[in-house]
């Protein structure tokens, strides 16, 4: 059974992985933005895994 908690972090973790995607997209990627949208996937990820 999936909680509430579960769900919300999943649409977040979705929302960080469009944001990656959209500056990947871009010219001249930041690589410090990139960095830092993949550290909140991963944390997010290991707590929807921990749940």
């Amino acid at each position: 059974m999936i909680t509430s908690h579960v769900t919300a972090l999943n649409a977040k973790h979705q929302g960080l992985e469009q944001k990656l995607r959209d500056e990947m997209n871009r010219p001249v990627p930041d690589v410090v933005v990139l960095q830092s949208l993949k550290k909140q996937k991963l944390r997010i990820k290991e707590e929807i895994a921990s749940s």
